[in-house]
């Protein structure tokens, strides 16, 4: 089994990914989807939670090396990445999606020293958009982004060229291509509802109008 099927495996394990293409949910951006990736039941499951940080340690280790620093995205992806900061015993910070309206007006939380090379840790990729806006804060910030690291990333092309024209490197753990086969290969989801899935990735802001 590799290692991207594994993952899926333990989402799928603990209900962190759900299937409903009969009863799709709506995302925050209004889209309809037949997907719902929630990375945070993750922590309720101590073996589970302990495999995903050692995934994410071994990532780091082999193709982030260079990394200074790791940054946790707010709020989901700051428990992911304090993990992995303590596991490679690196310095951590965290990203709030805008600075703080008191007290001293941070955005960015912790200590880091500029020119510092920094991995963003983020829980999942969809569109990249709120993803990439975390690596502006920490450019702006004089920090040198190296990439970013995710647990699931949906595949979608919109996201793909966005971190390419942002020349960022990212790398998931798992993604939306592996979880369908691997849902198929058990028997959660059957053929039509195969289709249904697929097709949806390829326009989802238009799926289910």
């Amino acid at each position: 089994m590799t290692n991207e099927k594994a993952t899926a495996e333990k989402l799928l394990q603990v209900n962190a990914i759900k299937l409903s293409p009969q009863a799709p949910f709506t995302w925050a951006s209004g889209w309809k989807s037949p997907i719902y990736c929630d990375n945070r039941r993750v922590l309720g499951f101590p073996y589970i939670r302990d495999f995903i940080k050692s995934e994410l340690c071994s990532v780091i280790f082999e193709q982030f090396e260079q990394a200074d620093l790791l940054a946790g995205v707010a709020t989901a992806g700051i428990a992911w990445g304090a993990m992995a900061a303590d596991q490679l015993k690196l310095p951590y910070i965290y990203v709030r999606p805008k600075p703080k309206e008191h007290g001293m007006g941070n955005q960015i939380e912790g200590f880091y020293e500029p020119k510092k090379k920094v991995l963003v840790i983020e829980d999942l990729i969809s569109t990249g958009k709120s993803s990439l806006q975390v690596c502006e804060v920490l450019r702006a910030a004089g920090l040198e982004v190296v990439g970013m690291l995710s647990i699931f990333n949906y595949g979608f092309d919109v996201a793909t060229q966005a971190f390419a024209e942002a020349k960022i490197p990212f790398v998931s753990l798992t993604n939306y291509a592996t979880l369908i086969d691997l849902a198929a290969e058990k028997g959660i989801i059957s053929s039509e509802e195969i289709n249904t899935l697929l097709n949806w990735r390829q326009q989802p802001q238009l799926w289910g109008q």
